[in-house]
């Protein structure tokens, strides 16, 4: 081999082992970056629960919403964290709360009713809503249709305006001679103006006359009970109420001290010894709120969720009621419940 061939094949050697060199540094930076970013913790999602009324009257519907958070993978302090805030049952406390969430930058606000939901909308129109029940999204304009949403809200509905009529006959049926019916509650809410329209069209078939009772604040309830009594009416019907949940125990005893078969919305109320209740399983509804919340992390948009309605519902009776008030539950009735409580 000559001279030239000779420094040729060194050269190449050394420029060889020259770039094996600067191979081998390049793999351990990037191995050494890849492990640093790896061990880097990922951001745990926050999420908040806002509620009108306050934590007890809440509780059964938020431990249904979490057991839906664990049924899709999440567990509470450890790859999601919670934010609480419940108003107690002062609604004008709602909007400092929504505005709190907004300022501490959650990723998505859970709405426990539509008096938490539309403070929440005014708050913000660019953190995710999702609603666990709200009577008609479209109608107090949280949505533009159920189909698509279209903004920053979605969630599920509980179909209560068209339910309204069906409590009413339901009480027609447990009180056959049922003639007068006083309906109590919020008059002026948005979302309880179509449930009234509805009743007044079911009271007109059925042919049972209805006195309306405002019930705004606590200092209504004995009022109302009392306007009630003096109107001679042979039953009660409660429209939507963050009064009546916060007031359950007091509004169920003033019933019973008159004697007044009473319809109610929910069934903890009916639990808490309320007589009987209609309604869409608002427990099952809010399970169903962590898949909205699950697919909003994972970058779906509210926009795009369509809202859900219910496909379960309860009729749930209190027999206990029913004998301290002194009415016996007709059998057809009886035997259409979903759950006895004896």
């Amino acid at each position: 081999m000559n001279a030239v061939s000779k420094n040729s094949n060194l050269k190449s050697a050394i420029q060889n082992r020259k770039w094996t060199g600067l191979s081998v540094i390049a793999f351990v930076l990037v191995v050494v970056g890849t492990v640093a970013h790896a061990q880097q913790p990922s951001k745990i999602p926050r999420i908040s629960y806002l509620g009108a009324a306050s934590y007890a009257a809440n509780e059964a519907r938020v431990q249904a919403f979490r057991q839906g958070l664990r049924e899709a993978g999440y567990i509470e302090g450890k790859n999601i964290v919670i934010e609480y805030r419940f108003a107690e049952g002062e609604r004008d406390n709602v909007p400092a709360l929504a505005a709190e969430l907004v300022g501490l930058k959650v990723d998505i606000i859970v709405t426990g009713g539509s008096t938490a939901t539309r403070p929440a909308k005014a708050a913000t129109s660019t953190i995710p809503i999702v609603m666990t029940n709200d009577a008609d999204p479209v109608g107090d304009r949280f949505v533009a249709s159920l189909a698509r949403p279209g903004g920053n809200v979605t969630g599920l509905s509980t179909l209560s305006l068209e339910l309204s009529g069906k409590r009413l006959e339901l009480l027609k049926e447990t009180v056959p001679k049922l003639a007068r019916v006083a309906v109590l509650g919020n008059l002026t809410a948005a979302n309880n103006a179509q449930a009234l329209k509805e009743l007044d069209r079911t009271a007109a078939a059925l042919g049972v006359k209805l006195q309306y009772l405002d019930v705004q604040g606590a200092k209504d309830l004995e009022s109302s009970f009392r306007s009630a009594g003096m109107g001679r009416v042979d039953a009660v019907l409660w429209l939507s109420s963050t009064v009546l949940i916060d007031r359950r125990a007091q509004a169920g005893n003033l019933a019973v001290k008159g004697r007044l078969p009473t319809m109610y919305y929910r069934p903890e109320l009916v639990d808490d010894g309320g007589l009987m209740s209609y309604s869409p399983s608002l427990t099952d509804l809010a399970r169903r709120a962590a898949w909205y919340v699950d697919k909003i992390l994972k970058g779906a948009k509210p926009a795009d969720l369509p809202v859900e309605q219910p496909t379960k519902f309860e009729l749930v009776i209190n027999l206990k009621t029913a004998k301290q008030i002194g009415i016996a539950i007709p059998p057809n009735v009886l035997a259409r419940a979903d759950r006895v409580i004896r």
